[in-house]
């Protein structure tokens, strides 16, 4: 499996993204808007709650979340917004996927083309890395006195895989499985750090101390893109 560290990521974005408020909000509104097109009624549709859920995670104002329902209906007159996929191989042989969502397609390519440029990598065609990544639904639970309780409550509830780190759990699910192992650890009392879905490169690429920070970069860079809402990769950060 990869070992690209889920927890690293958030530990390190944590405080760039409380600076960028409106960014967040930006691409959760979008993830948000995405998920509703298969139904604006959160109780019918798991993806809208995952989303919504994300986006409270963010203490995202809920008059955001409702505005982003209504633009995937078309009741707010604004132009229709695209899911979007990329492929592409970043510096050391890495590879990258990246989720974009955005009412310009031909400007969502240009920038995340020249963001891998920029950043020694390049952009590929479609199903080029797309083979080496596994969707997965991923829980991370933040490590308490209950660890080992909550780690049997996962599998119990269908988790397909359980990693423990020096944060906590790592718990990873069927993607239609997600929300029933959440809503399990949650009635243990396990305080979730994040639950989404993922795409996990079923072998990751091992770094050196000197490579790691120029792929870290272009994840960054792709991650600060405006119609960018994921970024996966096989690099072990």
């Amino acid at each position: 499996m990869s070992g690209h560290s889920k927890w690293s990521q958030i530990k390190r974005t944590k405080g760039i993204l409380d600076k960028k408020k409106g960014v967040l909000f930006s691409r959760l509104s979008k993830q948000i808007t995405l998920a509703a097109r298969d139904g604006g009624d959160p109780d019918m549709n798991f993806k809208l709650r995952l989303a919504i859920f994300k986006a409270k995670e963010q203490v995202m104002p809920k008059e955001n979340i409702d505005r982003a329902i209504k633009k995937a209906a078309g009741m707010d007159g604004s132009i229709q917004i695209q899911s979007l996929l990329y492929e592409g191989y970043g510096p050391s042989g890495t590879a990258f996927i990246v989720e974009a969502a955005s009412d310009n397609p031909n400007r969502a390519y240009q920038n995340i083309r020249n963001i891998f440029t920029k950043n020694s990598g390049n952009i590929s065609t479609q199903g080029t890395v797309a083979w080496m990544f596994q969707t997965k639904g991923q829980i991370l639970v933040e490590r308490d006195a209950n660890i080992d309780k909550l780690e049997m409550t996962a599998i119990d509830a269908g988790a397909d895989d359980v990693r423990e780190s020096e944060e906590g759990l790592e718990v990873y699910t069927k993607p239609e499985g997600l929300e029933k192992v959440k809503d399990a650890l949650v009635a243990a009392g396990a305080n979730i750090a994040q639950a989404e879905i993922i795409k996990e490169a079923s072998q990751g690429t091992d770094l050196t101390d000197e490579e790691k920070p120029v792929v870290q970069k272009l994840f960054d860079a792709l991650s600060d893109d405006e119609d960018v809402v994921a970024v996966h990769t096989s690099a072990n950060l």
